[in-house]
């Protein structure tokens, strides 16, 4: 029993990876036709309205802990969702990838600890691998990819937030907040820099998917994972999402990678994985893994 348990859960943080990834294809197609700040206003309008219906947020502390998580997740999407307009599929999942890379460095930074060596060292090799992945026009970083590099850090903020908050509250309604929190605030921006509109019909599959599917869907399946594979599993299982965002957009978008491109993907990847899998900050792997950054 407890191994047929385990399988399936580690086949629901593989499903949720692959649908965390195939969305970067999804927004791309879908902010084409709907301004992207908007979208992300939309989209996690829809994700908190859903997860309000099982449980409603209570009290001071939640509203305090999941609007300073939610200011770091909506920072999150905006720019990742802006810079996705400006570069391709591939290279905003890569980048956003970062996030894992980064959040040690911030949390020793919180904690006033030095890094682990196994960090500088995955920190070393993402670097390398962004000047190759990015390497378009003489190592010159394109708009889009500085902003999903904001998107990044703005991430591993949320990760290091989540690490200090999210054990004080029950964990639908804390995220509930921080999705609110986002929507409004994505609404805001949107009011000043974009023009106002409904969303079309060719988006709302895109809104629906990402919204309820990404957001609330993927987010429940991945906390029923961890309670039984446990934190630091579900992390690794979860940090395949690059890797299915770049197949998806190779097949979907038809996007391909040169070879010092797919030298710059390998490095990120790995770098990652190491940081997962050997870096000893366990508040960060538990937080990244009880994210609901995608």
């Amino acid at each position: 029993m407890f191994r047929s348990d385990r399988s399936r859960a580690v086949l629901a943080l593989l499903a949720a990876s692959f649908l965390f990834g195939a969305t970067f294809v999804v927004v791309k197609s879908a902010i084409e036709r709907f301004p992207p700040i908007s979208f992300v206003a939309w989209r996690f309008l829809l994700g908190a309205l859903l997860l309000s219906a099982f449980t409603l947020p209570r009290g001071k502390k939640m509203w305090l802990h999941g609007s300073i998580s939610g200011l770091a997740l909506f920072a999150g999407y905006a720019l990742q969702t802006t810079g996705l307009a400006l570069t391709s599929a591939s290279n905003s999942a890569l980048i956003t990838g970062l996030y894992v890379v980064i959040t040690p460095f911030l949390a020793s930074l919180f904690a006033r600890r030095t890094p682990s060596w196994w960090s500088v060292g995955a920190a070393a090799l993402s670097f390398f691998g962004l000047i190759l992945l990015t390497d378009t026009d003489g190592f010159r970083f394109q708009e889009g990819d500085l902003l999903t590099l904001g998107c990044a850090l703005s991430f591993a903020l949320h990760i290091v937030a989540l690490s200090r908050f999210a054990r004080h509250h029950p964990v639908v309604p804390f995220t509930t907040v921080q999705l609110a929190v986002t929507s409004v605030l994505a609404f805001g921006l949107s009011m000043m820099l974009e023009t106002q509109t409904v969303p079309p019909p060719s988006v709302w599959g895109a809104l629906l998917l990402t919204g309820l599917g990404a957001s609330a869907g993927c987010f429940v399946l991945q906390i029923w994972s961890q309670t039984i594979v446990g934190a630091t599993t579900a992390a690794v299982v979860l940090a395949a999402e690059p890797a299915f965002a770049l197949a998806t957009a190779w097949i979907v978008l038809g996007e391909r990678l040169t070879f010092g491109g797919w030298s710059g993907a390998g490095l990120i990847l790995v770098a990652i994985f190491v940081v997962l899998t050997k870096q000893k900050d366990y508040a960060s792997v538990e937080a990244e893994a009880v994210s609901p950054a995608h």
